[in-house]
């Protein structure tokens, strides 16, 4: 797993930097609605398994809808799937709204707005997943894909969760009203893209059904033995995040003794991390190796989760949840660009998605245990699970990593 050979930077171009501008902005949205609904639902219920419904129901359209998902961003035009994706998210987020106001809130209207959001992030994620391969070259995209989770926790969590905080202390409904205008302005940014964005398929590729190409893309992913493993430390990584995130309002309030906007001040914290890790993480790759930094990424995590589920002070918490942020996102980043470089542009759609259900399925089955293991056992059980799940699939990954050596040099060489 030697370090692969430092290439001269390349400009990412102007079409990245409107595909990045629309993340931003929608970032932005998205950071102050996943703080508001959280808030919301603390406001509802005591209960965390109640309060996990609303992930749970967030993950489950990658279940139902995530293959064709593939399909369908392998058939259409990238780019028009995102920003009609996008325009119909700002109508459920704006109805979602109007009930506030209107003063009809509930668990059960949380959990469908969730189900509806969610399977529109399932049609956005399938059409994603083939963006930054088109507009940068392969030297690029850990570069270009750190930039693109950088500026996400930037505008999402450092700027957006503590501004949803703030704002839902003013008016329950203003959140989500200011979310609104952001995704609605994200779609416009994304309309401007120039270009076409199909998948590029041989002239002669005959029309074939969608269960024959859900078919292709999920077992090239399984016949692709680092993929496959890549994919299942990924899920664990998302089973435990998305598990500790489901019950982290309540443990703000109950364990660290914080107020609303101190949560949003803990979900910054994360941010700040995820941050630096984007942002070093191309860094760190070139110089160490694409397998070495997804190890290293990994076992950071479980050590961070450990560390920031044994501490009583707030302030010890937010750093080891920084760290925390720091290690999850260096991984994702690297994932991601391993992935995009290793998958044939014709399947990364299909592939992408099959990938995705897995994590998605990890991640409602971790919103799922983290309510009912919080329940029983106490709001800090989760993250000692968490931190033990994480550990075995670091020695995991480093043992894959002995087997495929050749992955140190996948985010540099373009996919055949």
């Amino acid at each position: 797993m030697s370090a692969p050979p430092t290439l001269p930077r390349q400009p990412l171009g102007h079409r990245f930097r409107l595909l990045w501008s629309a993340v931003s902005v929608a970032g932005l949205g998205d950071g102050i609605g996943l703080t508001a609904m959280p808030l919301l639902a603390g406001q509802l219920t005591s209960d965390p398994r109640d309060v996990s419904i609303v992930f749970v129901a967030e993950q489950l359209p990658w279940l139902v809808v995530g293959l064709i998902s593939g399909v369908a961003a392998d058939r259409l035009d990238r780019r028009r799937v995102l920003w009609i994706t996008d325009l119909l998210r700002a109508v459920v987020v704006g109805v979602f709204t109007a009930a506030i106001l209107l003063g009809q809130a509930s668990i059960a209207l949380l959990g469908g707005i969730a189900l509806l959001l969610g399977a529109a992030q399932v049609m956005y994620v399938g059409a994603w997943g083939g963006m930054v391969p088109a507009l940068v070259a392969p030297s690029g995209r850990t570069r270009a894909n750190g930039a693109l989770q950088a500026s996400a926790q930037v505008t999402g969590n450092l700027l957006g969760s503590p501004l949803g905080a703030v704002l839902f202390t003013v008016s329950v409904a203003a959140p989500f009203a200011v979310q609104t205008a952001c995704i609605a302005s994200a779609a416009v940014l994304v309309a401007l893209l120039p270009g076409s964005y199909r998948a590029h398929r041989p002239v002669a590729t005959p029309k074939r059904s969608i269960r024959r190409e859900v078919a292709e893309g999920v077992n090239w992913l399984w016949n692709h033995g680092f993929l496959r493993l890549l994919c299942v430390a990924s899920g664990a990584s998302n089973l435990v995040v998305v598990g500790l995130t489901a019950v982290l309002v309540l443990y703000t309030r109950d364990v660290l003794h914080l107020s609303g906007i101190g949560y949003g001040l803990v979900m910054a914290a994360f941010a700040i991390g995820g941050l630096v890790g984007a942002v070093a993480v191309a860094w760190l790759a070139e110089r160490i190796g694409t397998g070495r930094t997804l190890t290293i990424a990994m076992i950071g995590q479980a050590a961070t989760v450990a560390a920031a589920g044994s501490v009583s002070s707030s302030v010890a918490f937010c750093c080891f949840i920084g760290c925390y942020g720091a290690a999850a996102l260096a991984f994702n980043v690297v994932a991601v660009s391993v992935r995009q470089s290793l998958v044939p542009d014709r399947l990364l759609g299909r592939v992408s998605m099959a990938y995705q259900m897995i994590n998605a399925g990890a991640s409602a089955l971790g919103a799922v245990a983290s309510g009912v293991v919080a329940h029983s056992l106490g709001l800090r059980a989760p993250f000692a699970a968490g931190a033990g799940l994480l550990l075995a699939f670091s020695a995991l990954t480093a043992f894959g990593l002995r087997r495929h050596r050749s992955v140190a040099h996948a985010t540099t060489e373009p996919a055949r």
